[in-house]
């Protein structure tokens, strides 16, 4: 009598068990399933808004590894650019503003070669993206090496975001294409953004 108390003492332990553990069980399973969103855009960069340590520079001024700067420029729909010269206006105004589709600020630091670099990585930078016209509501940030390089392929961290993207990461690669009238660079920026 008592073997068969134990036992049904067992079954009803291991039945409430498992009615606990069911609701956990399909909420893992349940998870909305990851999104992955590709996005292709054109950067050009108001070098009118650079900024960098002063304290940090080759003898000709320009800025030497360790050199903290920040930079701003726009945003525009793939294609946009043609490569060399155009994309700001040496006022430091878009030259394609029907084309704008947001801002870029960019910071960092120079490194190796920094300001009199021909080729290889030239910066280590953290860049924000801001794909709405209110401050912080549609972003992508994205870290890693950037590349003097023409025409190079580079690719960087996605780390994070604002709005749709707040759970984005991944991956991206950017691609200098040249440089604009106020010699700041031009580059294609594509990333494929994880999300849930």
């Amino acid at each position: 009598m008592k073997r068969i108390s134990i036992i049904a003492l067992i079954i009803g332990a291991l039945a409430l068990i498992a009615a606990i553990a069911t609701p956990f069980a399909t909420a893992a399973w349940s998870a909305p399933a990851e999104k992955i969103k590709a996005l292709e855009f054109d950067v050009s960069e108001d070098m009118t808004r650079f900024v960098f340590d002063k304290d940090v520079t080759f003898e000709d001024g320009l800025p030497a590894d360790g050199s903290a700067f920040i930079t701003r420029g726009y945003l525009y729909t793939a294609g946009t650019l043609n490569g060399d010269g155009d994309g700001v206006n040496a006022d430091g105004s878009p030259q394609y503003p029907e084309k704008l589709i947001g801002e870029w600020i960019c910071s960092g630091y120079m490194i190796n070669e920094a300001g009199h670099a021909k080729g290889g990585v030239w910066v280590f930078s953290t860049q924000f993206f801001q794909f709405s016209t209110t401050p912080g509501a549609e972003t992508i940030v994205s870290q890693g090496y950037e590349l003097a390089d023409v025409g190079v392929a580079i690719s960087r961290a996605i780390t994070g975001g604002t709005g749709q993207y707040q759970d984005a990461r991944g991956q991206g690669e950017q691609t200098m294409l040249g440089l604009n009238a106020t010699d700041g660079v031009n580059l294609r920026v594509k990333l494929e953004v994880h999300a849930r």
